[in-house]
């Protein structure tokens, strides 16, 4: 359903978020909303950092943050190929960040930003949007120290929308929707905090 003459509002994501619906803008940034059968999950608690990336990590000095700069990774995604996330959703996006319901986690070396991950939680529910790196494995360790962050804190829904070739190889898997909506009722009934 394409909706690009609403304005995104938080109010708005929150509650299509709830309802496992999330919205995507095409190239000319007009928002459409999505709500995939089947949905892309992954498994929290087989979710484990391998251990050739676990010694990669400690090798190359990879400090992690979480909600340290924003707005420099939402930026990062942002500029990925094909690009959906228009400045309206980075503003919307920044805004629930300010409100404490989207948060990030990167990945640094000293000073700089090497890449990224950021995504929505709401109780027990995070929806992982986007992620991006500026150098090699930086995305994949941001991802895993998520997991790892995610599971320490209760959360029993991580969410990826659709499947892909990336997400495939780091674990995600599809449930049908109807067995998504009712994960994510499970997890919405949780007092998780990120």
């Amino acid at each position: 359903m394409s909706c690009a003459h609403f304005s995104l509002t938080t109010d708005l994501l929150l509650s299509a978020y709830r309802r496992g619906i999330f919205p995507m803008a095409d190239d000319a940034g007009r928002i459409t909303w999505h709500d995939p059968d089947p949905r892309a999950v992954f498994d929290l608690e087989r979710l484990t950092i391998p251990s050739r990336l676990a010694r990669y990590v400690r090798a190359n000095g990879f400090a992690f943050r979480i909600d340290m700069a924003f707005g420099a990774v939402i930026r990062g995604c942002a500029e990925r190929e094909p690009r959906w996330i228009s400045e309206e959703m980075i503003h919307v996006y920044s805004e629930l960040h300010r409100l404490g319901h989207a948060h990030s986690v990167e990945v640094w070396n000293g000073g700089s930003l090497l890449g990224g991950i950021y995504g929505i939680a709401i109780r027990g529910a995070f929806f992982g949007e986007s992620m991006f790196s500026c150098a090699p494995n930086a995305s994949k360790a941001a991802f895993f120290h998520l997991a790892a962050h995610l599971r320490s804190r209760g959360f029993i829904l991580f969410d990826t929308q659709y499947l892909n070739a990336h997400t495939a190889s780091l674990g995600a898997f599809e449930i049908p929707r109807q067995r998504f909506r009712a994960e994510l009722m499970a997890a919405l009934e949780l007092s998780a905090e990120f």
